[in-house]
């Protein structure tokens, strides 16, 4: 990755490059990101038989919601907070927990 993203819209838009093919090659899922703020926005990450798409809005039936505002997950992503404890502490909401864990361990982090 040439640029490192620092916005949460480019980083959530940098996750297809992100993506360990080998982790995910007969998977299937959707995940709906809802990220307040002026830096964030609604998306649908859709990760199949090893392809990873983003697209604005939500569309699909999601296995997983993650809403938070645009400043929180970025300080996760960027590693300037710990993901437990932002969960745990509300900043960051997650619908599927199982399914949030599987979506760490698909993509390569930007720390």
């Amino acid at each position: 990755m040439e640029n490192k993203p620092e916005t949460a819209v480019d980083i959530i838009k940098s996750l297809p490059e992100r993506l360990i093919t080998e982790k995910c090659p007969d998977f299937e899922v959707i995940y709906h990101f809802n990220i307040e703020g002026e830096r964030g926005g609604e998306f649908t990450v859709t990760v199949n038989s090893g392809n990873c798409t983003v697209s604005e809005g939500l569309n699909g039936e999601p296995k997983c919601i993650i809403k938070a505002t645009d400043s929180d997950y970025e300080d996760v992503e960027l590693g300037r907070s710990n993901a437990q404890m932002a969960v745990m502490m509300g900043k960051i909401k997650v619908s599927n927990i199982g399914s949030m864990m599987k979506f760490m361990e698909m993509f390569n982090r930007l720390f």
